[in-house]
């Protein structure tokens, strides 16, 4: 008679099959997001679009609210692991700041999310409703600007680039790409090359 497998073993495999049925559904939660908002989350669509069943997916994140607010840090992770980790191997300043650039255009441009840029989907569904998803969106939003402008001033201390408002062009250089993602959503084939050249006319040098 063989004997039962030890109980750390059954948990870890237990755990490992949430993680995995957790990872699929937040990988279609930021999907359905990116194209029909947040709100357009539910527990049954998820079920019908996994074929997981609506009683799993609800044990695994409890609320709507819940769902969405890991469906937020879900495509925040992705976003980091598409834009901004690719971009740590290049010099910070200009260097930087165009590989944030270029690999935010791959991002949007392939697209990663269904709807293309995740934030710009999202965004204006909740800016006038205050609460934890509003939050944790304009956290990431903040956090991005931020970076944007972190490099700009490392350019501007090394004379790569003239005296500038650092947080007034970051925050124009990512309007500018809210917009390009709109633009390819849309079809515009001169969107992405457009963005680039506005990018580029606030690099000039010195």
């Amino acid at each position: 008679m063989e004997s039962s497998p030890p109980i750390a073993e059954i948990t870890d495999k237990r755990l490992l099959r949430g993680a995995r049925t957790r990872a699929t559904v937040l990988r279609q939660a930021v999907d359905i997001a990116s194209l029909d908002g947040l709100e357009g989350l539910s527990f049954g669509r998820l079920a019908a679009d996994t074929g997981l069943s609506k009683a799993g997916i609800q044990t695994l994140f409890r609320t709507k609210e819940a769902l969405q607010l890991a469906a937020v840090d879900f495509a925040r992770e992705r976003f980091v692991e598409a834009v901004v980790d690719p971009a740590r191997s290049a010099p910070h300043g200009v260097a930087r700041l165009r590989a944030l650039v270029d690999h935010w255009m791959v991002y949007a441009e392939t697209p990663l999310f269904a709807g293309g840029c995740f934030r710009v989907a999202t965004m204006a569904e909740y800016d006038s409703k205050p609460g934890p998803v509003r939050d944790a969106l304009f956290r990431d939003q903040r956090a991005w600007v931020r970076l944007l402008a972190g490099e700009l001033r490392v350019a501007v201390t090394a004379d790569e680039i003239g005296e500038l408002d650092t947080d007034l062009t970051a925050f124009q250089i990512d309007a500018v790409l809210c917009a390009t993602n709109t633009a390819l959503r849309l079809g515009d084939p001169d969107a992405a090359d457009r963005a680039r050249r506005i990018v580029e006319g606030f690099l000039r040098p010195s």
